[in-house]
């Protein structure tokens, strides 16, 4: 079995990034701490707040700045698989809203940089730079696949972590609590249909005025729902997800090989 984390962060207008970004990484020592988890999940930009756009700007800063080098090392102390969630990557093309994987001894294992972005004609939609390539790496949990908050509603990305290998999915996200039952739809739906186990680790508090809904999942790759967070708490969210039984449910009920359509 492999003991699993969504870590479900609280944020707030008026909490500087500076101030946040040490009391989580505190916090989430001080409750990981003894848990003997294998592998945690952080919210998307956590620290700027998702739908705090000015902030999201003025704190983005390079893959080896402040903020990834204290992930990095939060996960070394903690000895866990770490997917810091996101933070804004600033790079030579402006700036992405990008996700890091660390492993246990504080190595960076990979990057991805969301490919769906939000917001239609206006916010991150047109102010950050979108990603363009999948990201699957090994994990305890299996070949793990890469996804951000509205990429759960693209389907066909999912399909293709899947085609690459991937029998489980970290989705951070900051998702609004207007629309949580779209979130706890989409993301049992992208499990049950690829098979695959979910961690989805959502925010709680305010960003930008938005509400964030929490409910923070973690569901089996037979589509059962493990646990579930409160809709307005900072808490961590932790279960046992079996990377055999996903083995042996892609085998006992073979639907991926049904598939026709390109």
């Amino acid at each position: 079995m492999v003991r699993v984390a969504a870590v479900q962060v609280r944020v707030d207008d008026a909490e500087p990034v500076a101030e946040r970004i040490p009391r989580v990484a505190d916090w989430v020592g001080q409750q990981l701490a003894g848990q003997s988890v294998d592998v945690a999940v952080l919210p998307e930009l956590w620290g700027p707040g998702a739908f705090s756009l000015d902030r999201v700007l003025s704190a983005a800063e390079p893959l080896d700045g402040p903020f990834m080098q204290r992930m990095s090392a939060l996960a070394a102390e903690l000895g866990v698989l770490l997917h810091a969630g996101s933070f804004p990557e600033l790079h030579e093309r402006g700036v992405s809203n990008t996700s890091v994987v660390f492993a246990a001894d504080g190595t960076r294992l990979a990057v991805y940089r969301k490919i769906h972005l939000f917001g239609f004609d206006v916010g991150e939609a047109v102010t950050l730079i979108g990603g363009e390539e999948q990201v699957v790496l090994p994990t305890s949990l299996g070949p793990t696949g890469l996804a951000t908050c509205y990429d759960l509603r693209f389907p066909e990305l999912f399909r293709l972590l899947t085609e690459q290998g991937a029998a489980a999915f970290l989705v951070p996200a900051g998702w609004p609590q207007a629309r949580i039952g779209h979130w706890e739809v989409l993301a049992a739906a992208r499990a049950v249909e690829n098979q695959a186990a979910v961690v989805a680790a959502n925010a709680v508090g305010v960003s930008g005025d938005v509400a964030m809904g929490g409910t923070s999942m973690i569901i089996s790759g037979m589509g059962d729902e493990l646990a579930r967070a409160s809709a307005d708490q900072q808490e961590v969210l932790v279960a046992d997800l079996d990377p055999a039984a996903v083995a042996r449910w892609r085998e006992t009920f073979p639907a991926l090989r049904d598939r026709r359509l390109p």
